[in-house]
């Protein structure tokens, strides 16, 4: 796998526009928060802002980490199911 590009949340700040503006580069956003993992699929169901930055922005109000793009599939957050079927 080629990475395109790699930031650190500890010295550039991705806020709310930031989280939301490459939400809209994905299809599908699979959020973890320890044990549990939401996946919403954005061309079924879109959240509303409030619920969809919810998903994305930690308590900080900065884009959760880790953070990753893949095709049209967002990671937020880590599970290791999650992240071993997205990068199969």
């Amino acid at each position: 796998m080629t990475v395109e590009s790699r930031l650190s949340t500890k010295t550039q700040v991705m806020g709310a526009r930031e989280a939301l503006e490459l939400a809209s580069r994905a299809d599908v956003i699979i959020a973890a928060r320890g044990s549990k993992v939401v996946r919403v699929d954005l061309k079924t169901d879109r959240p509303g802002r409030e619920e969809l930055l919810g998903l994305l922005l930690g308590p900080t109000g900065n884009l959760r980490a880790p953070t990753l793009l893949r095709g049209r599939t967002l990671l937020v957050g880590f599970n290791e199911e999650s992240y071993r079927a997205a990068l199969r």
